[in-house]
This record gives C-alpha cells, structure tokens and sequence, in this order.
C-alpha cells in the first residue's frame, strides 16, 4: 500500500426526497488498501458509495476519484477502471458462468481475444471449478454467485474496485474465498472501498476503516486506533461506542 490518494469525499451532503441523508461524510481510499466503510442501518452507506461512483449527485461537497469528478466529461474514461458490486447485484441464471464473464468481458477488452483472456482471468478469480462454469448460474448456490459477481467486478484489474457487503449471508468457506480475493488484489496495487455490518470481518481485511453514524464521519483510521481510540478491547466493541457517542451524545 502506498499514499496515493484514488478516491476522495470532502463534506459531502446529500438529501434524498427532501431527508438530508448525508450530512458530511468525508474519507480517503489510498491505492492497494482495504477500506471498510462501516455504519449502523440507515447510516448512510450505500448513499455513500453510490455518491462516489456519480450514480447520485451530491448537494454539496467535492468527490474526486482517479482525479476526476464523476460528472466530468472525462468520467467515461475514469469508470473503466472502476470495479462496483452492489449488495443486489444478481447473475444472468440462464447463461452459464463462463458465458456471465465473457458478457461482462466483451464490455472492457478491446478485441474478442482479450475478452477471452479478461473472462478466463474472472474464472481463475472465481476459485469456481471448470466444470461448474459449464453450468447455468441459476443453478449456483448463493455463495457461488457471490463469487461470480465479485470476479465479473475485478477481473478487468480495476484501479479502485467497490463493494458493498460483498459477504453478506454466505456461508464461512464463500466468505473466506471472497476476503482472500480482496486481500490478494489489494496487495497488487488495487484499492478497495468495502461496506459491512461484520465488524470481525472489517478486523481481518481493513487497513483502515471510516464510521458513519447519521450520515457523518465520526472516525477513521487503522482498526487498532479505533480500538484506541473508543478504549475498546476489539472493532467490533469500538464500533458500538462510537455509535452510542453519536446517538446518546
């Protein structure tokens, strides 16, 4: 990991059918960290990233990704490089695995041979076996799916790849495949903005983390100065104290 900035919000607010659901979210994403984006439901989270990704406009405040605005004329050469997997992001369940990669692929490579190499890149991502690449996807289990997502996400080699509770309700071994995968790009160079509830899970894969609590940053920094910080014996517990300063204060 180094210091590059990739990703920047800077107060950013954002209302939403007349409720301000953003009040001031502010964090950085450095190129080859891990950085989970925690907060209590109805925080702010997803609001958050879809801000980043300039699927929403803000109200006020700068976001900056790759050195572009998300509504720069520029931003279609900037989302190329840009990994996304919503949390409701779902599978084409009548086309096979590998025909779910090679689709996504043919939207990035610049010929048919690099769709090739990009979709066999997404298998190998995928930990999913030849055989059941074959298959249809509507026959996965939820796991399985999930691991197919994750590579359609970042088997372009994105610069900056962003997921939103890309674990959610997967078994231990799905869960286990899905963090090895983030752990092992991240160490290449790309940078990761990851949302959870699963503050274990943010202990094991987070370089660093940001709180949000009513749609404010409230910390960031490395889980242990979290832990520091909120005098807590784990991110899980320093989480919660933060939340209750927020709402009890």
């Amino acid at each position: 990991m180094d210091n590059t900035i990739v990703a920047a919000m800077e107060g950013v607010v954002k209302r939403i059918g007349g409720k301000l659901v953003l009040r001031g979210v502010s964090l950085e994403v450095r190129s080859g960290e891990v950085h989970v984006l925690a907060g209590p439901n109805g925080a702010g989270k997803t609001t958050t990233i879809r801000v980043l990704l300039g699927l929403l406009r803000p109200d006020g405040g700068k976001v900056t990704v790759l050195g572009a605005s998300p509504w720069e004329n520029s931003w279609s050469r900037v989302s190329r490089m840009i990994g996304y997997l919503p949390e409701d992001a779902e599978v084409y369940e009548r086309l096979t695995g590998w025909e779910n990669l090679l689709f996504y692929a043919k939207l990035y490579a610049g010929s048919p041979a690099q769709a090739v190499e990009m979709a066999r890149r997404g298998a190998e991502l995928s930990g999913l076996p030849g055989e059941v690449l074959e298959r249809r996807a509507g026959e996965y289990s939820k796991g399985m799916k999930r691991r197919l997502l994750l590579a359609r996400a970042l088997m372009h080699r994105p610069k900056l790849a962003v997921l939103d509770e890309p674990t959610a309700g997967l078994d231990v071994f799905s869960a286990v495949r899905i963090r090895e995968a983030i752990k092992s790009m991240a160490s290449k160079g790309t940078a990761f903005l990851v949302t959870t509830h699963n503050l274990l899970e943010a202990s094991l894969i987070a370089d660093r983390v940001t709180f949000i609590v009513g749609g404010r940053t409230v910390f960031t920094g490395a889980p242990r100065e979290a832990v520091e910080k909120y005098g807590a014996a784990n991110l899980e517990e320093a989480f919660i104290k933060a939340v209750r300063g927020v709402v009890e204060g």
